[in-house]
Formats: C-alpha cells, sequence, structure tokens
C-alpha cells in the first residue's frame, strides 16, 4: 500500500507540475492587456505597472520566477486588486468550500436513494418520475436551475404573500434559508448522473447469482437490499466521486454569482473579465491542488470499501 501511495503522490506532483505550465503560457496567449480597460493609460504608465508585476521581463524568466514563487506558496499579486491571491482565496474558499461540500453530499445521498428506488420499482411510474427527474437534470444548466428556483421558491411566494420574510433567500450566505436554493442548485445536475448511474448498477447487481442464494435462503427485501445489493451497486459511484466533486466546484463559480455568494468563484470571473493573470492562474491551480488530492483520497477509499481491490503496484 505504501507503493501505491507514493506513486499516486508522484503522479499528482507531475499533474500539478503540468497543470501550473500550461495555465502560465495560456493566459499570456489571451488577447487584450490586464492594464488596459475603456481608457488607454499613459506610456510610462503602463511602462511602471508592467515593471511593478515583472510583466516586462522575458517570458521564460517570468515562468521561472512564478515557478519558484509557487513553490514557496506565492501565488503573486492580483492585477485588479494589488491583494495577495493566497489572501483573496484563504478570505473565499471557505463559502465556496461550504456550499461544494453541502452540494456532493447532497447529490450522493439523494442520487444514491433515486437510483435504488429506480431500480426497485423498475418498469413502474415511481422508475418513470425518478428517470424523468435525472434527465432534466442532465439536461439543464446550474444556472438555469438556480434562477428558476429564485423566482419560484424564492421572489414570487414572497410576493404573491407580501410578507416580511422570505421563505428562501435568494442572494447571500447567511442564514439557514439562504443556503438551501444554491446547494440545490449546484448538486442538481450532480445528482442526477448519480441516480443514472446508480440505477444501471443496482439493476447489474439485483440480477446477480448471490442475489437470488439470499432470495432463496428467505431473507427479507430489506436486507437484501441494504446488506448486499446497494453495497456492491455503489462502488461506480464511488469511483466517479473525484470527477463529480470536479464538476461541483466549478459549477459552483456559476451558481455564486447568481446567489451573490462571496466565494472564490466570483474571483475567478472577475479576473477573466478584467485579463488578471495572477487571479485566474492562483485559482486555477488552488483548484487543480485540491482536486488532485481529492481523487487520491477517493482512490484510496475504494480500496478500503471493497475488498476486492488490492492497493498494489502494478
Amino acid at each position: 500500500m505504501a507503493k501505491y501511495i507514493l506513486k499516486r503522490i508522484g503522479y499528482s506532483i507531475v499533474t500539478l507540475f503540468v497543470l501550473i505550465t500550461l495555465t502560465f503560457f495560456m493566459m499570456r496567449l489571451l488577447p487584450g492587456d490586464p492594464f488596459t480597460g475603456e481608457k488607454q493609460l499613459p506610456e510610462k504608465t503602463m511602462e511602471a505597472l508592467n515593471a511593478k508585476y515583472g510583466l516586462d521581463k522575458p517570458l521564460v524568466t517570468q515562468y521561472i520566477m512564478y515557478l519558484g514563487n509557487c513553490l514557496h506558496g506565492d501565488l503573486g499579486l492580483s492585477l485588479n486588486t494589488n491583494r495577495p491571491v493566497t489572501t483573496i482565496i484563504s478570505e473565499s474558499f471557505a463559502y465556496s468550500f461550504d456550499l461544494g461540500i453541502r452540494a456532493v453530499i447532497m447529490a450522493f445521498v439523494l442520487g444514491v436513494l433515486l437510483g435504488s428506488i429506480a431500480a426497485i420499482k423498475r418498469g413502474k411510474a415511481t422508475d418513470t418520475v425518478c428517470m424523468l427527474v435525472a434527465l432534466i437534470g442532465v439536461s439543464v444548466p446550474s444556472f438555469i436551475v438556480a434562477a428558476v428556483l429564485q423566482y419560484y421558491l424564492g421572489l414570487q411566494p414572497y410576493l404573491a404573500s407580501n410578507k416580511t420574510v422570505q421563505l428562501f433567500a435568494v442572494t447571500g450566505w447567511g442564514p439557514a434559508n439562504s443556503k438551501i436554493l444554491p446547494v440545490f442548485a449546484l448538486a442538481f445536475g450532480s445528482l442526477a448522473q448519480i441516480s443514472r448511474l446508480m440505477r444501471t448498477s443496482m439493476l447489474d447487481v439485483l440480477g446477480q447469482d448471490y442475489i437470488k442464494t439470499a432470495k432463496a435462503k428467505g431473507l427479507s427485501q430489506g436486507a437484501i437490499i441494504w446488506k448486499h445489493a446497494i453495497r456492491n451497486a455503489i462502488m461506480p459511484v464511488v469511483t466517479v466521486l473525484g470527477p463529480i466533486t470536479a464538476s461541483v466546484l466549478t459549477g459552483a463559480f456559476v451558481v455564486e454569482n447568481v446567489f451573490a455568494i462571496p466565494g472564490l468563484g466570483r474571483y475567478f470571473v472577475q479576473g477573466i473579465q478584467n485579463y488578471d493573470y495572477t487571479m485566474i492562474s492562483g485559482t486555477t491551480i488552488f483548484y487543480g491542488a485540491f482536486l488532485i488530492i481529492a481523487n487520491l483520497v477517493v482512490d484510496l477509499a475504494y480500496g478500503f470499501i471493497d475488498p476486492r481491490v488490492k492497493l498494489e503496484e502494478g
């Protein structure tokens, strides 16, 4: 197991190095200039700004300096706010992480539940309804789901009843009623993917010989489902938790802007709009490292959950 962990850590370091390199050079390929807005700045001002942020040096020199700074945990200064990128990340990621972890948990729990129910009730109305929900979740983008939830569950009941307190808040991230709609909007797409995958896996497991043997022994349906079927059917879902976590975190960028949540996604979007090289690179590297670690944890957890999987090299 130690060899497997070291091997995965080595792959993770190489992946992160490639991510830093690609992000750095791709930022420089973007058209436009971070200091050029609606009004053209004087030439001396532009030279001073480029010198301050090291943009007047050759590209290779900038890359070597940036790589060295990253190794020391320095992601540079934001070209838009002149604040350290690490400070911005540390202040705003707590909101993004809270939103993301709630969405992943909701997607996993409800997705497994819906998929299992659909498989058990195969061909019946319950199965049709569960798969219809899954189809909508896969087809509709998260920002559309967010806008619909805001209007029909947040604004519409409030305006129709003239209440002074909204049942669901449509902006911000504070009281409990402000966290329900954005979490569901972010989790809905992943919930749909998990439910479809769980249904397929569950149907396959329910047709296995050991399930038939359990029925022949007289075990109740509840015992068969919970003790035998779900434990084996859930393995493909655990496998895709890494990519699903990635999709949830990247989807949070849009949801955070729709619900005006002060998370990291807001700074990432602003960085793209303002050609803020260091902000875009810093957030990309941070999320990349976070997701690499998440995938590593999922790989190790997969081996512990399924005893048939051996964490051995080769």
